[in-house]
């Protein structure tokens, strides 16, 4: 049985900062669920990033928006992995966006 309330509708969607925001259409950071509806959430993979440092772009493609310039050992937090491609966030609150997975080192 689902407690009342727990799953009303109770105003307005916030409205979310992309740049900050780990939320896509279809997966957001396991933190947000409560606050944003989509199909699934996801704990996010703790990595650094690589000592030569990475570019986070908006998209998964070298042609779109710089987002940041990452210093060498960066903490980034993996939410998806699609081919070449990490999505997630810099540190706990810093920009989301996708990283080269090459840019990366494990835990």
């Amino acid at each position: 049985m689902i407690p009342t309330g727990q799953l009303s509708l109770s105003g307005p969607a916030e409205k979310l900062d992309a740049g900050h925001w780990p939320v896509r259409g279809d997966l957001a950071h396991i933190r947000l669920a409560g606050r944003c509806f989509v199909p699934h959430y996801a704990v996010p993979m703790e990595r650094k990033v690589v000592s030569a440092g990475a570019k986070l772009f908006a998209q998964n493609s070298k042609d779109s928006e710089l987002r940041a310039e990452l210093g060498g050992n960066s903490p980034f937090n993996v939410l998806d992995i699609t081919g070449d491609w990490a999505w997630g966030q810099v540190g706990d609150d810093g920009f989301v966006g996708y990283v080269p997975l090459a840019a990366l080192s494990g835990a």
